[in-house]
């Protein structure tokens, strides 16, 4: 007897009501992509995933990602979801994937989690690093890692600059792709600190979400006050005036990377 259209029925019907979702958390050097989210005819790390996905599972999905990140941005924690039916296990996914992945691409953990789980929406923070080379000599190992300045850097002026981003503010000055109105440009920072460790000078900052670009145009305002080029109280000026794109210029993207999403409670080991 053959296989019948209530077979198939039945059979869809259970893959769905079976299927679970697999978290990521994702490492990956973002140098020679086209940022992270798929673009047809170019390099992308979503598109490296899937691609990944299919072949270890047969399964051609859309990821979710927890936060968007642009060509040349690196990442040590990003958070990646799909929905599968497969039963692997969550070691056999990174063994899997990272056998699949290009070299400058790693799943570093997998988790299994309710089929609803929504990586953007559920995260209640995302924590950013932006790396400086703050020497007169640059570094061919650090091109691709960190923005070189030469100048002499006041850090003590940059934390009290970072002091001013501190809570719950409109930073519609620091994104540099919107409009008036176009959309809520308020986002809270929960800390914002920059760290000096012999010429490695290390911008970190944590918030509920940030906007496109916001981190890059922060740290190309700090570099003004760290060179003595504007005071902690004009870049306080800057925020509160509310202008598109007034704080740039953005220091390029090879200095980015995410360090972690964080989310209220910890994913369960399988």
């Amino acid at each position: 007897m053959g296989i019948t259209a209530v077979d198939i029925e039945v059979k869809t019907a259970a893959s769905v009501a079976a299927a679970t979702r697999i978290v990521l958390t994702v490492e990956y050097d973002g140098t020679r992509y086209h940022g992270s989210q798929l673009q047809t005819g170019l390099p992308t790390i979503q598109g490296e995933v899937e691609r990944a996905i299919f072949k270890l599972t047969g399964d051609r999905v859309r990821v979710n990602m927890a936060g968007r990140t642009d060509a040349g941005v690196h990442a040590r924690g990003q958070v990646i979801s799909f929905k599968t039916i497969s039963s692997h296990s969550c070691q056999t996914f990174i063994n899997g994937l990272n056998y699949h992945l290009p070299g400058d691409i790693a799943v570093k953990a997998a988790h299994r989690t309710g089929e609803s789980f929504d990586v953007r929406r559920r995260a209640v923070s995302r924590e950013y690093e932006y790396h400086i080379l703050n020497s007169r000599i640059r570094s061919p190992l650090k091109r691709d890692f960190a923005y070189l300045v030469a100048g002499n850097l006041d850090i003590e002026a940059m934390n009290k600059a970072c002091e001013k981003l501190i809570g719950e503010h409109d930073f519609i000055s620091f994104d540099s792709d919107i409009k008036v109105g176009e959309k809520n440009t308020v986002r809270r920072v929960h800390r914002a600190e920059v760290i000096r460790d012999g010429e490695q000078v290390v911008f970190q900052v944590m918030a509920n979400s940030f906007l496109p670009h916001q981190v890059r145009n922060t740290v190309g305002a700090l570099l003004r006050v760290g060179l003595g080029r504007m005071s902690p109280d004009e870049f306080s000026a800057i925020m509160e005036a509310k202008i598109p794109g007034l704080a740039g210029p953005a220091v390029p993207a090879c200095g980015l990377c995410l360090k972690q999403v964080k989310y209220p409670y910890p994913f369960e080991e399988e």
